[in-house]
């Protein structure tokens, strides 16, 4: 996997411009914060939500034989700009909790709604596995 970033441009912080990587692709659907067994919520925090959509992403990785290593794309929905921007301290530990040191091509949209109404993030991922 290889960061692509033109020349001239400054670092972004949290993400990169650019992922060049060769194997299998794994698209992951849209994963929320709640348990994905009882699928309940057991908070309306950002942050709490947050990590908990990224522990959902994770264990999708990992039942496809890869690792948050291998993402080479995320895309945040979120429903307020106001408490993404709040919680983005708790959110950047809960990431490299789970997610480690590694930042992919990343996106931040602000949605009206996501289907789940408790639902407060939203992220969806592609992952590339070396062959």
């Amino acid at each position: 996997m290889t960061v692509v970033q033109p020349e001239g441009w400054p670092r972004g912080v949290g993400y990169a411009d650019g992922i060049v990587a060769e194997g299998r692709v794994l698209a992951v659907s849209g994963q929320i914060g709640w348990d994905p067994t009882t699928q309940a919520f057991a908070t309306d925090d950002f942050a709490e939500q947050t990590a908990q959509a990224l522990r959902n992403l994770v264990a999708v990785l990992r039942a496809a034989g890869a690792e948050p290593a291998h993402l080479v794309r995320l895309t945040w929905f979120v429903t307020d700009r106001a408490a993404y921007v709040a919680a983005r301290r708790a959110v950047g530990r809960a990431y490299r909790e789970i997610l480690g040191a590694h930042y992919p091509a990343m996106s931040v949209v602000v949605v009206a709604g996501l289907l789940e109404e408790r639902a407060l993030v939203e992220i969806e991922a592609t992952a590339v596995i070396p062959t």
